[in-house]
């Protein structure tokens, strides 16, 4: 399942040349992470209470076209994996006519408060953290 984060582009996230700066899409991308776990009714504050952490791992991002001032941008996201103590989002940011500016895979991973690797425990691990099953 796909989703969806607005966000409306504002004047201290451009740079020099009137673009989105390439740092600002990881804020972007990082808003719409939490926003996917508030959606699905994922306590990450119980989660984070109970010893656990979600870390980013890797970011795979291609900017594909520019978005700037004013612009009304979708970020949608969803589940690509999910292994024993990792897994990956696939998010996509487009403007308002569906042009894609940014596409990005990000891997985290699930550890304890020790910083040794963990399962998600399982009164966290809900259904839509899996990966669809249909195509």
């Amino acid at each position: 399942m796909v989703y969806r984060t607005e966000i409306l582009v504002r004047s201290y996230e451009l740079d020099s040349y009137n673009h989105v700066n390439n740092a600002v899409y990881q804020n972007y991308l990082e808003h719409a992470r939490m926003d996917f776990l508030n959606q699905i009714g994922f306590r990450y504050k119980d989660f984070y209470d109970a010893g656990y952490f979600l870390f980013i791992t890797h970011v795979d991002i291609f900017y594909k076209s520019p978005a700037v001032l004013n612009d009304r941008l979708t970020v949608e996201t969803s589940v690509k994996n999910i292994k024993l103590v990792r897994g990956s989002f696939h998010q996509t940011i487009k403007r308002e006519d569906g042009t894609v500016c940014v596409e990005a895979d990000v891997d985290w991973a699930c550890i304890t408060k020790e910083g040794r690797p963990s399962k998600i425990p399982d009164e966290f691990m809900l259904d839509a953290l899996k990966p669809d099953s249909v195509g």
